[in-house]
């Protein structure tokens, strides 16, 4: 498997405060094998159809296999891996048909959490607006792909946030797990995830104004940037994918 897991044991409840045991307890060898193997496919570390071993993901983990099993199950119900009875698990394929849903899932919400942010944005929504750009500008600076994506995500959260619709947001995350790999193709490009910023740069200046249209049209336009990243993708990796 040629993943960039770096084994992380589960901690035990120490004496650091209430919170910190309740966190630490909660989670689970499964939690940190789960993350760790989801974050290599989202960032296409793990290429679509390359084979992960059980065995060898139990002994980099210093665990058993029923955690990793566990983990495997949890990343074939999202789609992303091929879980087969006495073949090597593998992970899925980019499904096409799926990005075409998801996309349109997405700008269906995020097209009208746009108007509504802009009618719901008031001073006291700028600290974190200018925080989160002022932290994606050091990313593309630094070429810093996976910072970038996450602040990226955030940003995006905080609109369905302003819009007092949180649930938005894990709609959106629900729906965009094949989506995510692709963004990888484009935002592993210093140039796309520069032009996703200013993007955001510029709906944060529309927000700012209350200009809904402008809003809306600028958010119809920043989703559909992951069309030329489709086709590109899918020209130069066609393995990668399915219909």
């Amino acid at each position: 498997m040629n993943s960039s897991a770096n084994p992380k044991k589960t901690k035990k409840s120490g004496d650091s405060g209430q919170r910190n045991q309740f966190e630490q307890t909660r989670r689970t060898n499964t939690d940190d094998i789960f993350d760790q193997i989801y974050a290599d496919i989202t960032t296409l570390r793990l290429k679509p159809g390359t084979k992960v071993s059980e065995v060898e993901i139990a002994r980099q983990f210093d665990v058993s296999r029923q955690p990793v099993r566990e983990a495997f199950i949890r990343l074939s119900n999202m789609g992303l891996l091929l879980v087969r009875p006495q073949r090597a698990t593998v992970v899925k394929k980019i499904s096409l048909k799926d990005i075409a849903d998801s996309r349109f899932v997405r700008k269906a919400i995020e097209v009208e959490v746009a108007r509504v942010a802009c009618e719901k944005f008031d001073a006291s929504h700028h600290a974190a607006f200018e925080e989160n750009l002022a932290l994606q500008g050091e990313a593309v600076e630094d070429n810093d792909f996976q910072s970038f994506k996450e602040l990226d995500a955030e940003f995006h959260r905080l609109l369905c946030l302003v819009a007092d619709s949180e649930h938005a947001y894990r709609t959106i995350s629900e729906s965009k797990l094949q989506v995510d790999r692709l963004c990888a193709f484009a935002l592993s490009r210093r140039t796309e995830f520069k032009d996703v910023y200013q993007d955001h740069v510029k709906m944060y200046g529309l927000l700012k104004t209350g200009d809904s249209d402008g809003l809306v049209a600028l958010m119809r336009k920043h989703l559909s940037r992951l069309d030329s990243t489709v086709a590109e993708a899918t020209a130069s990796n066609q393995d990668f994918f399915v219909d």
